[in-house]
C-alpha cells in the first residue's frame, strides 16, 4: 500500500474480475475506493474459491482496501442514493450496462465534470467474459499441441482490462484537471483483447501470411524456448533471448561442437539470430533433449544461474505459494484481518517505491461496513434519516455476527 493517490475518491459498482481490479489497483495506491453493492452482496460475492463457511477468498482479495456501502438497488430510493453518491464524488468505475440508471448521461446531470470508466464485454454492449473473448481472438487455437483448442485458466483479458481501466481513469482525471471536462471512457474486453493481439504483431502477421501459426505445444514462437526433462524427472522451461544466453547455454551443456556441425551443414549461424534458432529447432531440440536428460535438475540449475540463462522448473501452485522468494519473504505480502476469518499472507501493491515506506495490505470490507459513514459524509444524511433508510431495508449495514 502506498499513498500516491491520497485524496482521490472513487465510487465503484462492479462485479467479477475486470472492474473490481481497476478499483483494487487504485486502492492499493492510496485512493479511497467505495464499493456500492446490493445488500447481501452482488453476483460474485460467493464466487469460488470459498471457505467452509462459504466466504469467497476471490472476493476478499479483489476488494482489499476498499470501503463498502450496501443499498437495495432493486428499489428506486436505493438507486437514487447510488446516483447521488456518484455525483457527489465525481469519479465512477463500473461494469453495469451503458443504459439504465447508471448511464453516464443520467449520472452527469448536475455533475458535468463527472468521469465514468465503464468496463464492457463487446463494444456494442453485448455481454462477454474473458473466457469467451479469448476464444474470439484465437488464442486457444494456438495453445497446446492440438488439434483441440486449449483454454487458458488465467483470466488475462479481465486483468489487462482492469489495469487499463485504472490507467484510463487517471488519464481522464488528468485531462479534467487541464480542461475541466468530464466524460465517459468505455473499455470493452473484446477491444483490449484484439488490440493486444495487434500490439504484439498478430493482426499484421495473419494478414501478411494469410495463415495461422502452427501449434507448438510448450515451444516459444520465434525463439529458442521449450520444456525439457532432466535425468531426475524434473520438467523445466528454458528460454534464450540474448546472444550471451545462447553462448552460455551451449557452454553449460557442452554442445559447442555439435551446434557448430549443424551450422556448417545448414549454412547458418545461431549466435545472434533468434529466428534461425527457431527455424532449425528440428535439429537443435534433439541435441538439447539428450544433453539435459543426462543431467540432474539441481546441477543444471546451478550452471544456468551462473550463466544468466532464463529457466524455471514446472511446479504446482501449492509449491509456488510455499516458495519464500515468492510469498513469505516477498515484501508485497503482509498480514491483514480478513472477513473470512482465515489468516494468510495478503498481497498489497505490486510496485515498489524505494523512496517510500510500504504500508501493509488492508482488509476487504464487510458488505455495508461503511454505509453510515459514507452516506453521512458524502450526502449529509442525518442520523434519523439513516436510521429510517436502514429500517426500511434500503441501506444495509455490516452484520458482524456473520
Amino acid at each position: 500500500m502506498y499513498d500516491l493517490l491520497a485524496g482521490l475518491s472513487v465510487i465503484e459498482a462492479s462485479s467479477f474480475v475486470a472492474s473490481p481490479t481497476a478499483g483494487l489497483y487504485c486502492a492499493q495506491m492510496g485512493a479511497e475506493v467505495i464499493r456500492v453493492d446490493q445488500i447481501g452482496g452482488g453476483p460474485d460475492f460467493r464466487r469460488w474459491p470459498v471457505t467452509a463457511s462459504n466466504d469467497s477468498l476471490y472476493w476478499e482479495n479483489l476488494n482489499r482496501a476498499k470501503k463498502s456501502v450496501a443499498l437495495d438497488l432493486g428499489r428506486p430510493e436505493g438507486r437514487e442514493l447510488l446516483q447521488e453518491l456518484v455525483r457527489a464524488t465525481g469519479q465512477f468505475v463500473t461494469n453495469f450496462p451503458v443504459g439504465g440508471f447508471l448511464s453516464h448521461d443520467k449520472l452527469a446531470e448536475g455533475r458535468a465534470d463527472l468521469i465514468t470508466v465503464r468496463v464492457m464485454g463487446w463494444a456494442d454492449g453485448s455481454p462477454a467474459l474473458d473466457y469467451t473473448v479469448n476464444n474470439s481472438v484465437g488464442y486457444p487455437m494456438l495453445t497446446g499441441a492440438g488439434p483441440d483448442p486449449v483454454n487458458h485458466v488465467l483470466p488475462a483479458w479481465d486483468l489487462l482490462t482492469g489495469a487499463y481501466a485504472a490507467f484510463a481513469l487517471l488519464a481522464a482525471i488528468q485531462r479534467r484537471s487541464v480542461s475541466g471536462e468530464g466524460g465517459e471512457v468505455r473499455i470493452p474486453l473484446s477491444d483490449v483483447a484484439i488490440g493486444t493481439v495487434a500490439n504484439l504483431g498478430g493482426v499484421a502477421e495473419m494478414l501478411y501470411s494469410g495463415e495461422n501459426r502452427p501449434r507448438l505445444g510448450n515451444a516459444v514462437y520465434g525463439l529458442f524456448g521449450r520444456d525439457f526433462v532432466t535425468r531426475d524427472g524434473r520438467r523445466t522451461m528454458i528460454v534464450v533471448v540474448t546472444p550471451r544466453q545462447w553462448a552460455n547455454l551451449i557452454a553449460a551443456l557442452n554442445l559447442g561442437e555439435a551446434v557448430a556441425r549443424i551450422e556448417a551443414e545448414r549454412g547458418v549461424s545461431f549466435a545472434a539470430d533468434d529466428g534461425l534458432r527457431f527455424e532449425h529447432r528440428d535439429a537443435l531440440y534433439p541435441l538439447f533433449e539428450a544433453a539435459i536428460a543426462a543431467r540432474d535438475h539441481d546441477d543444471l540449475a546451478a550452471a544456468f544461474d551462473a550463466g544468466g540463462i532464463v529457466h524455471s522448473p514446472y511446479r504446482t501452485m501449492v509449491e509456488a505459494v510455499e516458495d519464500p522468494a515468492l510469498v513469505a519473504g516477498n515484501p508485497i505480502f503482509g498480514n491483514a484481518h480478513n472477513p473470512s476469518g482465515f489468516a494468510y499472507p495478503a498481497a498489497g501493491a505490486f510496485a515498489t517505491l524505494p523512496q517510500r515506506d510500504r504500508q501493509p495490505p488492508r482488509a476487504a470490507p464487510r458488505n455495508g461496513e461503511h454505509s453510515e459513514e459514507i452516506l453521512a459524509d458524502r450526502l449529509s444524511l442525518s442520523s434519523a434519516e439513516l436510521a429510517r433508510l436502514i429500517d426500511a431495508g434500503i441501506v444495509g449495514i455490516a452484520n458482524y455476527g456473520d
